[in-house]
């Protein structure tokens, strides 16, 4: 199997919907997916991930599945913190950033939520949960998630091609869970940009899967289509 992670377009976040340029982007990673199709699509149920997956819908004659745990207010509960007058993304944050990497928290492996500095904080509690809702999610997929090693049963092999467009926020945490890699580290030290494809590659060897990484929030196709490849407003490579 390939699984497709596509963060939405270039959002408006309120009211939830997309720019212009966002709706181009749409349209771009649209092209790319259907030369090569795609038998499943999975959308959060945000509108601003849903309009993303509408032009590769269309272009696929396909229906969208929609998947509301993938709806980032959920992540939002659990992953933001105070800052200042206004609450920001745990990443986002310039002190809960650095101690994500402090050999405290970094010793603590997949329980980093423990820390005593970080219990004040509902981290355990969304990282629980989306484990559960993934690992649900995967063995319907037909691939049952074994934490402990990291890997994946093949309880249904298949070489099907599934997309899921759904956010940044959401995908920090799942793709960590996914891949077994504590979020304190894959939330600071990996990104997506808007539109961008990320591709995972589930492989069955011998009845078990460890999923790879083939490509992470790629932009190819903004720079086939001539658009911006700025990198989340910040700067353009």
């Amino acid at each position: 199997m390939l699984f497709f992670y596509i963060r939405h377009g270039d959002p408006i976040y309120s009211p939830d919907s997309l720019t212009p340029l966002g709706e181009k982007q749409a349209d771009a990673v649209a092209k790319r997916l259907a030369l090569f199709g795609l038998d499943k699509i999975y959308s959060s149920t945000s509108n601003r991930a849903m309009q993303t997956a509408q032009p590769t819908c269309n272009l696929l004659r396909m229906e969208p599945e929609p998947l509301d745990f993938a709806n980032e207010k959920y992540p939002w509960q659990n992953f933001t913190v105070p800052m200042g007058e206004r609450v920001t993304w745990a990443f986002s944050h310039p002190t809960i950033r650095r101690l994500f990497h402090d050999p405290s928290v970094r010793q603590l492996g997949d329980e980093w939520y423990e820390h005593s500095e970080l219990k004040q904080y509902s981290f355990r509690e969304g990282v629980e949960r989306t484990y559960r809702q993934a690992d649900a999610f995967f063995a319907s997929l037909g691939y049952e998630h074994i934490r402990h090693t990291g890997t994946y049963r093949v309880v249904k092999p298949n070489e099907q091609r599934v997309a899921l467009f759904a956010h940044q926020g959401f995908g920090l945490i799942f793709l960590s869970c996914l891949l077994d890699i504590p979020y304190p580290i894959f939330c600071t030290q990996f990104d997506m940009c808007h539109s961008g494809m990320t591709v995972i590659r589930f492989q069955d060897e011998d009845g078990i899967c460890i999923p790879k990484i083939c490509t992470l929030s790629s932009d190819a196709h903004l720079y086939r289509e001539g658009l911006p490849t700025n990198y989340n407003y910040e700067f353009r490579f």
